[in-house]
């Protein structure tokens, strides 16, 4: 009996499950934080925990369930998540200028976390199919065709956070894959021709100003320019070891807006110092690894191409939100993995860590054993 429990732990990757676990403690201490300076009774860590335990339950599951019941429903997972995003446009609740939400029984569902998924999905079944005939130019345009049908659909809410992400998903994976370079010469351009009707067409007001903000923040210090201003200064001041968990000035003090979502990287840099921010970035490089190394143990081409996109995923969400945070680029409003606050982006990450996991047990190859 307890050689059968062990060699069933040995099928999950523990480095990975440990990493994510740590991390996404740091962002419950960083949430609990931000609830403390609200005063009065904690509001934002009883959602989290329930996010938590649901995103746990289901990960768990997904770990526990063979691969290739995903690679058989990765159509219809793609196709639901198209489903789900053309229906929050009619039926969605708006919130800060985005039809983005669905709201029910006192609980948000966003859509586009679920579109993440799809489309690592179905650009998993299309690369493994047409495996190396990558330089056949229909797989270009069917890949390109699967990636427009949700930005579009996104960008309508409009949330141009989450259609950076799918194109860096998109990118990162074609790119993975091996594809020509005049193909990835042709990516670089749609994705300059595809932004400047995006600024010219789709994008509000507010967005545009996010870009002028970024451009350079002191043309509105104490309008469009005071978030990124704030975060920078709670950066700043955090120093090597922090202020203490909850007795930073910039987010205690609601000078740093949006804390426990946009900027809990600057919560943390403030609250935790230059030593908390490289627990965290070095969690969030081992989870990257590991993702990989179990890309690269795949014997599925499939799972090879899941877990890699998914290891994409969650870098270019790591570099859009610190990138915004730091004023190193334009603020998206996309959540910080595991950290920030959001039920819908903590289930879905923890459900992905799950695929992972079920690649690792399905699909693993016991004998490449470098790295571990």
């Amino acid at each position: 009996m307890m050689y059968k429990i062990h060699t069933i732990l040995r099928q999950y990757d523990w480095i990975l499950i440990v990493a994510t676990c740590l991390l996404t403690t740091v962002g419950f201490l960083a949430i609990y934080s931000v609830d403390l300076s609200r005063g009065g009774s904690l509001g934002l860590i009883p959602v989290q925990l329930l996010a938590l335990l649901i995103g746990t339950i289901l990960g768990t599951i997904v770990a526990a369930s063979h691969m290739s019941f995903l690679e058989r429903n990765a159509r219809l997972i793609y196709f639901g998540s198209l489903a789900l995003l053309f229906g929050v446009l009619l039926f969605g609740t708006t919130i800060r200028g985005t039809t983005g939400w669905f709201r029910f029984a006192g609980f948000s569902f966003q859509p586009s976390e679920f579109a993440k998924i799809g489309l690592i999905c179905i650009l998993s079944v299309l690369i493994s199919k047409w495996s190396y005939a990558y330089s056949n130019i229909r797989f270009f345009i069917a890949g390109l065709f699967l990636l427009l049908l949700p930005v579009l659909l996104i960008m309508m809410q409009p949330d141009l956070g989450s259609a950076l992400v799918l194109i860096g998903i998109w990118f990162g994976m074609f790119v993975f894959a091996g594809i020509p370079w005049r193909y990835t010469a042709t990516i670089l351009i749609s994705v300059i021709v595809i932004s400047v009707l995006s600024w010219m067409f789709l994008l509000v007001p507010y967005q545009k100003q996010r870009i002028y903000t970024f451009l350079d923040p002191s043309i509105d210090p104490l309008g469009s320019g005071y978030n990124v201003t704030q975060s920078m200064i709670a950066i700043g001041s955090g120093g090597i070891f922090g202020r203490g968990l909850g007795f930073g000035s910039q987010s205690q003090l609601h000078f740093l807006p949006e804390a426990q979502t946009d900027f809990i990287f600057a919560v943390i840099a403030e609250e935790l110092g230059f030593l908390g921010t490289s627990v965290v970035l070095i969690l969030y490089g081992i989870i990257i690894w590991r993702l990989l190394l179990i890309a690269w143990r795949s014997t599925s081409e499939f799972g090879v191409y899941v877990s890699a996109g998914i290891g994409i995923f969650l870098l270019v969400q790591v570099v859009l939100n610190i990138g915004g945070a730091t004023g190193l680029l334009p603020l998206t409003g996309v959540t910080l993995p595991f950290l920030s606050y959001g039920g819908t982006s903590l289930i879905i990450n923890l459900i992905l860590i799950g695929v992972a996991q079920s690649i690792m047990r399905s699909y693993g190859d016991k004998k490449k054993r470098l790295w571990t």
